[in-house]
């Protein structure tokens, strides 16, 4: 048996190019912003897309004055959890100080992305109420829901309103969650930059 150095070496070429370029795209797709959003600006997933396509961003003012109008589509904010129970057919009821997202992300350094916080106002305008079927980690265990959480929800508003405050619920059918210390809001601009 005579071994062909030679071929043997095209042939390992081959499969390593081949390899890098099955798993190179793979690598370089997989840096981006990360589930908690660690890029300059805001960044949607792809189901987050989809979730929030024809949704009106929350406004407690015309809620209020226009409630059945609000109650026809799809309705997205973020929140801040300020309270969590259990809810109906093992959801969770947040109640929440709705945030306005920042144009742009906080960082603590400008050269690096992972430095960067998705950034959301100091202060509530207004309070919702949020049904939300949690799941995994967003559930139980030491990232779940919780106080000072910041969610996305989208959802729809009920003809309900919360009996402890007659604030709107909204009925969560997509929610992305940020742990508290997971993302900051523009009173961190003093120690962050942008």
């Amino acid at each position: 048996m005579r071994l062909d150095v030679g071929r043997m070496r095209i042939a390992t070429a081959t499969v390593v190019a081949l390899l890098l370029g099955l798993v190179g795209p793979l690598l370089v797709g997989c840096h981006g912003a990360g589930p908690y959003g660690h890029s300059p600006k805001y960044v949607d997933f792809d189901d987050e897309t989809a979730a929030t396509a024809g949704a009106r961003e929350y406004d407690p003012v015309m809620v209020q004055r226009q409630p059945d109008e609000w109650r026809k589509g799809k309705t997205t904010l973020f929140g801040v959890v300020l309270d969590r129970t259990a809810g109906p057919s093992g959801q969770a009821l947040l109640k929440l100080g709705v945030r306005r997202l920042e144009l742009r992300n906080l960082c603590d350094n400008a050269d690096d992305d992972d430095s960067c916080r998705v950034t959301v106002s100091d202060k509530d305008f207004g309070v919702v109420w949020a049904l939300v079927s949690l799941h995994g980690e967003d559930n139980v265990g030491p990232h779940a829901v919780g106080q000072r959480s910041l969610l996305r929800v989208v959802g729809t508003i009920g003809q309900d309103v919360s009996p402890a405050d007659g604030s709107p619920v909204v009925r969560a059918s997509w929610y992305r969650h940020w742990p508290a210390l997971f993302y900051v809001t523009r009173a961190s601009a003093r120690d962050m930059r942008q």
